[in-house]
């Protein structure tokens, strides 16, 4: 090599000395950062005298350069951004020399003991599931170490992996920490958090006189630029690395004007609690799994603060709950499953069918799922609900024996075939492992009519005959007997029954009988009970004060009907729009709040106001209820019942609130009264591309009516009174 292209060469000598025996025969890694930001790197290994030496061969005049220690686990870019052992090797030191040997570099046992835990090795296994306990494969799991600051959050993934066939998994990366805190700044994404800012927001509150900064998608400290006034300006750049060291100064300040939120510090906010996320040696976890079965990336597990699980133990187990979107495995919620020519209804809706009544010894009323016990007089409302839309009913047993089967229901003094359309054709979803992916596809089950019935093909005896692809098995409608269209029936309660069929060779229906119940010789059957509802009804009442239907908020529907029929201010009516000048004395507001089929679960009527309040008038300490026309006042159907409602019953009616005014309406103000009323009815529905079926778990039959009025504000302008005011609310 000619003279001028040599490089030179730089000697790192170490000394571990002074840490004891357990650094015989480690190895450590020595790291070079160039001027230019480049790294060079060796990993040497410490003798019996705790003694190493690391040599670089560099390019000529290397210039200003930094020299870091570390464990031999980290990388090289890990090491660079970590407060560890460092000398700063000056331009200077190269004049006139092709070799420069730094005087031996102390570890010093304070260093060494951190380097143990600095980089660790990690481990995440566990299993996904649907809540019925049956797997979910084939979705991948992915785990991310999860910070906050004040309300904004950052996340940072630790790694994926892909369930198999029984919804297991297992993440293994590796977790650093010491960072400086210029890399977190510069390498962690932040984003505003929702739920954080209620939490925060609903601390605040507490404190009128608190007013924060404008606020962005980026963490910073213009959020507190009005708390932090006196104390110095701040900027509304993004918080960076030269702003960690003010924290602690800052939120000495901030805790001196905050309310006291010890809910907050046990969450680990800042300011309420100190952040030093650089110096976190052990990972705060939560998951999002996605899984493609619906479609690409449909998200199953979508985990928020509230789940996160702190410093977690290696390793860590978890079972993570998927929702309604998941595609689960197929199978018996208690296996083994029982096999025969009989079957085991299970669900009806995704609930257990001994939850409903006339089922099994299920309490209530017969045909009505009666998920908890309302007690007479309890303010509650969710129980003896009437089911409507697309029912499904699932099964828990391999029907064996059975090559089709035909629902039929008792009706007219026999058992009859079921209405046209009464039984809804459906899909099953199957999955296939196939490295790296899974395959996965539809097969139809449609009625058909074959010997004079309308019957179905079993699974099994698909299975046993066409079959599905090798390795493949159900992950959707598996055990569905049946998805009922309850909207081909009318309202009233049903006695249903599966009866089976064989095929013979030249494709006719065979031996048929109703099927036992498995391991009895008892008929098997269920009972539900239906209640849909015409939208739009033509029953509904209409011209003026009934409007409904678009451009309006209320539904032209009758189950359940709402409407506003008189509001009177110390005895004087007051129409939509008009203003009141009264302070004191008694609203009256006569309504309709009714259900036809008696299945009524619960009203509310309440007022907003100015920006974003309400007053529950229900609630108002001198607010009392009284029946017009109707049954029983309510507003629930628990407390119907305590009133003399007999279960399943309550139609509620023409009712009448009386309030004092002063607490109905507290400010002069412009006040909308809203009146909302629910039926118990459980709404089902599908199927979905998916074959998928599902059912309402709130009250998918609803409706509302609005008014509105000025209390205060200005007397009625002259010809536009409301008639029967008179001088009372004139003045």
């Amino acid at each position: 090599m000619p003279e001028q292209e040599r490089g030179v060469r730089l000697e790192v000598p170490l000394d571990a000395s002074q840490v004891g025996a357990d650094a015989d025969d480690q190895a450590l890694r020595v790291v070079v950062q160039l001027r230019d930001g480049s790294l060079r790197s060796q990993t040497v290994k410490l003798g019996a005298e705790r003694e190493a030496s690391a040599s670089f061969d560099l390019p000529k005049d290397p210039g200003a350069l930094r020299v870091l220690v570390g464990p031999d686990r980290a990388g090289e870019d890990e090491i660079a951004a970590s407060q560890t052992i460092s000398v700063d090797v000056s331009g200077r030191s190269w004049l006139d020399k092709r070799e420069l040997r730094l005087e031996p570099i102390a570890i010093a046992p304070y260093f060494w003991h951190w380097w143990l835990r600095w980089c660790r090795e990690f481990t995440i296994r566990g299993r996904v599931v649907c809540p019925d306990g049956s797997p979910v494969p084939g979705a991948e799991v992915c785990a991310y170490d999860v910070d906050w600051w004040f309300f904004w959050t950052s996340t940072q993934l630790t790694g994926c992996a892909t369930t198999d066939i029984n919804g297991a998994f297992e993440i293994r990366f590796r977790w650093c920490c010491g960072m400086w805190p210029w890399w977190w700044w510069r390498h962690r994404a932040w984003e505003l958090d929702r739920e954080l800012a209620e939490r925060v927001g609903g601390v605040l509150e507490r404190d009128p006189r608190i007013r924060l900064g404008r606020a962005g998608h980026q963490p910073s400290l213009q959020v507190f630029s009005e708390l932090l006034a006196p104390e110095g300006a701040v900027t509304g750049q993004s918080l960076e690395a030269a702003d960690a060291a003010r924290l602690d100064q800052i939120r000495g300040a901030l805790l001196r004007k905050l309310p006291a939120a010890p809910e907050l510090e046990a969450l680990h906010v800042w300011p309420w609690f100190p952040w030093r996320p650089w110096w976190d040696c052990t990972p705060d976890i939560i998951f999002r799994v996605t899984q493609d079965c619906h479609g690409p990336g449909t998200v199953i597990v979508n985990e928020g603060i509230g789940d996160t699980r702190w410093d977690i133990p290696n390793p860590l187990d978890v079972t993570l709950i998927a929702n309604e979107l998941a595609c689960c495995r197929g199978g018996c919620p208690e296996p083994p499953c029982t096999e025969g020519e009989c079957i085991d209804l299970a669900r009806v809706c995704g609930h257990s069918i001994d939850q409903v009544g006339g089922n099994g010894g299920a309490p209530g009323p017969d045909g009505y799922l009666f998920p908890g016990n309302v007690a007479p007089g309890a303010a509650a409302y969710n129980g003896d609900r009437p089911f409507a839309g697309i029912v499904p009913v699932e099964k828990a047993n391999v029907m064996t024996g059975v090559d089709y089967y035909e629902i039929e229901h008792f009706s007219g003094g026999s058992w009859q075939p079921l209405p046209a359309g009464g039984a809804r054709d459906f899909c099953r979803h199957w999955m296939q492992p196939a490295f790296p992916t899974w395959n996965h596809g539809n097969v139809p089950f449609t009625f058909t009519t074959i010997s004079g019935h309308s019957v179905v093909e079993s699974r099994e005896h698909y299975e046993a005959t066409t079959g599905l692809p090798p390795g493949a098995f159900w992950t959707t409608n598996a055990d569905l007997v049946v998805p009922l269209d309850s909207t081909k029936f009318a309202d009233g309660t049903y006695a249903f029954r599966v009866v089976g069929w064989r095929i013979d060779a030249g494709g006719n229906l065979v031996d048929g009988h109703v099927l036992p119940v498995c391991e009895t010789e008892t008929d098997n059957g269920w009972v539900l009970t239906f209640d849909n509802r015409l939208d739009p009804d033509p029953g509904h009442p209409t011209g003026p004060g009934h409007q409904c239907g678009p451009g309006t908020v209320h539904l032209c529907v009758t189950e359940p009907d709402t409407d506003f029929i008189a509001v009177r201010v110390n005895g004087a009516d007051v129409q939509p729009c008009d203003v009141v000048d009264a302070e004191r004395g008694t609203l009256e507001i006569d309504f309709l709040a009714h259900d036809p089929d008696g299945h009524l679960a619960v009203y509310s009527l309440v007022a907003t106001y100015a920006e974003n309040l309400v007053q529950d008038l229900l609630a108002q300490p001198s607010a009392s209820l009284s029946v017009l026309s109707g049954d029983f006042e309510g507003p629930s159907y628990g407390e119907a019942l305590g009133q003399g409602a007999a279960a399943p019953t309550w139609r509620g009616g023409k009712l009448r609130l009386t309030v004092d005014l002063d607490e109905a309406f507290p400010i002069p103000c412009c006040y909308q009264l809203e009146l909302r009323a629910y039926k118990r009815t459980t709404v089902g529905y599908g199927p979905g591309g998916d074959c998928g079926f599902g059912c309402d778990p709130g009250f998918g039959h609803s409706n509302l009516s609005e008014y509105t009025l000025g209390v205060g504000v200005c007397p009625p302008r002259e010809g536009n009174a409301a008639p029967g005011t008179g001088d009372a609310a004139a003045r």
